[in-house]
């Protein structure tokens, strides 16, 4: 299916209850970011659910890592085109 230009692909906009979900889950932020605390100071926890405790609290507070895309060094840079097509 072609989107005709100038025309929104999703013109309603994302669902209702898709964001009433997303409004509700946000309020539960603040006792996820504690109960992941918690989980990353518990020296009984598994030492894999430290980890991903601690990551998870590092990748919300910063962004997770860039990951860098490169290529055969002999081939020089990768190069990336967007480009749009006009369907003829």
């Amino acid at each position: 299916m072609a989107f005709v230009k100038g025309q929104s692909g999703n013109p309603s906009g994302r669902p209702k209850q898709v964001l009433e979900v997303i409004q509700l889950a946000r309020k539960h932020t603040e006792g996820a970011l504690q109960t992941l605390d918690e989980i990353r100071k518990d020296a009984a926890a598994p030492p894999a659910a430290r980890v991903a405790a601690a990551t998870a609290l590092l990748d919300r507070a910063w962004g997770k890592p860039s990951q860098a895309i490169g290529g055969a060094e002999d081939l020089g840079p990768i190069k990336t085109v967007v480009a749009w097509e006009d369907g003829k």
